[in-house]
Parts: structure tokens; C-alpha cells; sequence
């Protein structure tokens, strides 16, 4: 389980545009149609990832608290589905359906949505404004498998907090830790 931190993109990049399959309902959508004017969350993950599999639960509820406030989550694997086939599009449908995700789980298969984000490692969080600017990119919160701190998105959750009550996201910010995202070969 290799630990892989995330890039911390520049806080005020804008989200950029992308194009993908939802795997659970089999429609495209688009960063335009998904995004919005409160808060948007896209999170980069994927099955198998013991990190993932660490918070899910607690992800699944952070969007289902959140979600009636007006905040919009967003799920992408980029992973290469032929290399690690627990990725497929298929076994993303069937872990979203069993995890009961109230937010689409769109997959990367170009991994060119991954890049554009500066993507590197699984949960990789960006919280972005109505206004599609990044304000937090970073970690869930402290827990990792095995170091017994409580899974409560305690940094993620703080920062949609501050948005809703319109106030500044602090800037400082902890990178996500993660296995990296399962780059195809020559990517």
C-alpha cells in the first residue's frame, strides 16, 4: 500500500470542464450540468484503494448531510480499468449501488480528467465555489487505515462549512494521502 500524497493545485484554479460516463446510470454528464452555485465536490477515487475503503462510509454520509444544503458531489475513477479490473466500470456501478452513493460515480478511461485536475492518489478531494474556483483540495481528515484516528471528514466538512456560512476556506491545508491513481502505461 503505497502512500502517495496529493499535488495540492493552486487555491483559486477554476475546475476544469470534463465530459464523462456516470457507471451507475449510464448517462454523460458534464462538470456544467453537475456543478453547483454553492459548492461543488469532486473527489477522485476508486474501489479497491484501502483509503477509499477506509472513509466510504463516512463520505457517503458527509454527501448525504451536505447535499440538502446545496453542495453537489462528484466521484471519478481514473484508474486503468484493464490493469486493475476491481476498477471496471462495472464493479464501480456494483460498489456504488452496494455503498448506496447519492452522488454519480463517473469514469475516467482517457485518465485525461485526472490530469487536467493534477490528480494523483485515491481519495484526492477538491472543493470548488459557485463560481468553479478551487477553495480546498486536500484530505478528507486524519484517519488512514490502521492509525486509529476516527473517520469523521472532519477537514472536508470544515471547509464546505465556511462556504455555506460565507466565510473565507483557511489555506492551510493538508494533502491527501492515498494510493496513487493506476496510470496506464505510457501516460
Amino acid at each position: 500500500m503505497a502512500k502517495t500524497p496529493s499535488n495540492m493545485i493552486p487555491l483559486g484554479t477554476v475546475a476544469p470542464a470534463f465530459t464523462l460516463t456516470d457507471t451507475v446510470s449510464g448517462k454523460t454528464v458534464s462538470l456544467s450540468e453537475l456543478k453547483s452555485d454553492v459548492a461543488t465536490v469532486i473527489v477522485f477515487m476508486c474501489n479497491h484503494c484501502p483509503f477509499v475503503r477506509h472513509i466510504i462510509d463516512q463520505l457517503v454520509q458527509t454527501a448525504n448531510d451536505y447535499m440538502p444544503k446545496g453542495v453537489r458531489f462528484v466521484a471519478i475513477n481514473a484508474n486503468d480499468a484493464e490493469q486493475y479490473p476491481d476498477d471496471s466500470p462495472e464493479q464501480m456501478k456494483k460498489f456504488a449501488e452496494e455503498k448506496r452513493f447519492p452522488f454519480p460515480y463517473l469514469f475516467d478511461s482517457t485518465q485525461e480528467v485526472a490530469k487536467a485536475y493534477d490528480a494523483a492518489c485515491t481519495p484526492d478531494f477538491y472543493v470548488f465555489d459557485g463560481e468553479l474556483r478551487c477553495v480546498y483540495r486536500g484530505q478528507f481528515d486524519d484517519a488512514r487505515p490502521g492509525n486509529e484516528v476516527p473517520v469523521t471528514g472532519r477537514d472536508l466538512r470544515a471547509a464546505l462549512d465556511c462556504l455555506l456560512e460565507g466565510r473565507p476556506v483557511p489555506t492551510d491545508q493538508k494533502p491527501s494521502i492515498g494510493c496513487n491513481i493506476k496510470w496506464k502505461q505510457g501516460a
